[in-house]
């Protein structure tokens, strides 16, 4: 069994493998894999034609995937238990999402139970929720972004390019500095988004960016997940700017993302505010991930 570590390098033989995802979860993508590789300590492997991502201890496999791919699933998760049996492990599953468990109980009924993780669930939205902020529930949201087009009407809206990229940084460095003061160093998820930021293109990634007074405000970054879902993978504003959030959400979306049925704007991480921030914007669904293991 080869074990690779996702790397630029084999982003082409990643992304042959997702061109077959359909499951929605924002873990299934070459980009945020090879972004957060060291931090999760991710390896990959190939299995009956599909791709299964892992935690390695010994450069042996202790934690898979459901197997993503072209190849026969059942044959590919057989395979795995197999791995496990043979290597005296106990079966252990991880980023499981409800319709992969559908199918592993449909193999073996009652043989195998998951356990889900709620502070991982990704929010997924509808396009037009995101995009018109319609309704009671929203009305917030709207009023934040009345005051943003009250107090800066010439604002400007570019996407993320090879002149303006530097910028988001600069952004993502303050906010890392105003938010952890007491660091002395910047913190990892902002050097993995400098890294997303200075190599966007090669990663697949797209974004766009809000300017006041020839500054930039805001900005987003993500790309397509499947045909039908965009994941969002960073998105920063600086907060004393009101109505700067709300404002590059829905103007990405309106703009850039009319193609998609839905949005998946990731997990909160079990943190309150980011919690409150995410329902807020009324998703459609939460797309739940968990760990299976054996009965």
């Amino acid at each position: 069994m080869l074990i690779q570590k996702p790397c630029f390098s084999n982003k082409e033989l990643l992304d042959s493998y997702m061109a077959y995802n359909e499951y929605y979860g924002c873990e299934f993508s070459a980009a945020n894999n090879i972004l957060w590789s060291e931090y999760y300590e991710t390896c990959f492997t190939i299995i009956e034609d599909n791709l299964v991502f892992c935690k390695v201890e010994n450069n042996i496999p202790v934690q898979m995937t459901f197997p993503i791919g072209k190849g026969d699933k059942k044959k590919a998760f057989d395979a795995i238990v197999s791995h496990f049996k043979n290597n005296n492990l106990p079966f252990y599953m991880y980023m499981v999402e409800r319709e992969m468990f559908q199918l592993i109980d449909e193999w073996y009924p009652g043989k195998y139970q998951i356990k889900y993780d709620r502070d991982v669930a990704d929010y997924l939205y509808e396009w037009d929720t995101l995009a018109y902020l319609k309704g009671k529930k929203l009305h917030g949201k709207r009023n934040h972004i009345n005051r943003f087009l009250e107090n800066y009407p010439d604002y400007l809206y570019e996407k993320i390019n090879e002149s303006n990229f530097e910028e988001c940084i600069k952004l993502a460095e303050d906010w890392d500095r105003t938010n952890n003061p007491d660091e002395k160093e910047l913190s990892y998820e902002t050097n993995i988004l400098t890294l997303a930021l200075k190599h966007r293109d090669t990663l697949g990634l797209n974004g766009a960016l809000i300017r006041v007074d020839d500054r930039v405000v805001a900005f987003t970054l993500g790309e397509s997940l499947t045909k039908d879902v965009y994941v969002v993978h960073f998105e920063k504003a600086y907060a004393d700017v009101q109505g700067a959030y709300p404002m590059i959400n829905r103007e990405f979306v309106r703009r850039e993302l009319r193609n998609f049925k839905y949005i998946n704007r990731e997990e909160d991480m079990g943190i309150p505010g980011l919690r409150h921030a995410k329902t807020s914007y009324q998703p459609i669904k939460l797309i739940d991930k968990g760990v299976v293991t054996r009965v």
